[in-house]
């Protein structure tokens, strides 16, 4: 673990360090009181799952509000015209998660963080705790690990775990205890922590 600590204070006092602090005030500002812009972050996060980030956020820029208002059908048609790898899919979990948009701001506002986590797992179509935990990061809430196939690799490779076959929902848990322990080392949340691991892993601070 020591080396991989190493790194990551090397990284904090560089420009790397300005921009994930930047990204992190970003993720502060979102307005927890609009529901449409709770919404386009839930789309965002439902899109990301098994494609690329940066595609995704180029398709949430293009689509903006039109997550709020296109049918099924349109936008299943437009995730096809701007290069999702699974437009069908992905516009059927959207469309069945939009009965919650105007309730959703009320059930972010009344629950705890962990509460939350799990209601977004039970009723978000797509949502995994990877999910789950994405978009609780990008709405402001940065103690819960988005663990996805980038970090499992950097830490099977600093030896912090065996690749695990697959990541249930205990296996999830343990892995966020690791990334917990690692990120009291730094005086990191593990909002702080995802993006160092991601930067170390692609080169990149996304969102």
């Amino acid at each position: 673990m020591e080396k991989l600590l190493e790194s990551i204070d090397i990284l904090k006092e560089s420009n790397v360090g300005t921009l994930v602090d930047t990204r992190i005030k970003e993720f502060k500002e979102i307005d927890r009181g609009s529901g449409d812009d709770l919404f386009n972050e839930l789309c965002f996060c439902v899109l990301t799952a098994n494609f690329n980030a940066e595609k995704c956020i180029m398709i949430q820029s293009e689509i903006g509000d039109e997550f709020l208002t296109l049918s099924e059908e349109g936008l299943a048609k437009r995730l096809a015209e701007l290069g999702h790898r699974y437009p069908n899919t992905r516009a059927k979990y959207i469309s069945e998660s939009a009965k919650y948009k105007d309730s959703l701001k009320n059930i972010v506002h009344s629950s705890e963080g962990k509460e939350l986590r799990e209601w977004l797992v039970k009723n978000i179509k797509g949502f995994g705790y990877k999910e789950a935990s994405h978009f609780l990061r990008n709405i402001g809430f940065d103690d819960y690990a988005i663990i996805d196939f980038h970090i499992v690799d950097i830490l099977v490779r600093y030896n912090l775990i065996k690749r695990p076959k697959s990541l249930s929902k205990k296996r999830y848990l343990e892995i966020e205890n690791i990334l917990k322990d690692i990120a009291r080392k730094l005086d990191f949340s593990l909002a702080e922590l995802d993006l160092y691991l991601w930067y170390i892993e692609t080169g990149k601070i996304l969102k």
